[in-house]
């Protein structure tokens, strides 16, 4: 079980939305994946084959039984969750409005 989070904790999604492609350098770690994406494998597509397959199967079962903390070793080591949406530029303007007429 060691050995397979370590490597969870290396791995990087190697292709799709959330892979190098949209996501450089490497893509994002496999373990900050949405649950979401992962139900799509699981549901719909069938997970990859080999052990990029096997890990993301590991994953996912991790999440869906809410022993997604075990991941939080990783996070703390890079810094936190891997953004996953560009982030929002906020201003607001507090000032009175101007008069029209003058």
């Amino acid at each position: 079980m060691q050995r397979d989070l370590t490597e969870i904790g290396r791995t990087h999604m190697p292709f799709g939305k959330f892979g190098p492609q949209f996501r450089p350098p490497n893509g994002v770690p496999i373990y900050d994946l949405p649950v979401e994406y992962l139900a799509w494998f699981a549901n719909k597509a069938g997970f990859p084959k080999g052990r990029l397959g096997t890990l993301l199967k590991m994953v996912y079962q991790m999440k869906v039984d809410g022993s997604d903390m075990a991941f939080d070793g990783f996070r703390q080591k890079n810094g936190g969750r891997t953004p996953l949406r560009p982030e929002r530029v906020r201003s607001f303007d507090f000032s009175p409005p101007r008069d029209p007429q003058g």
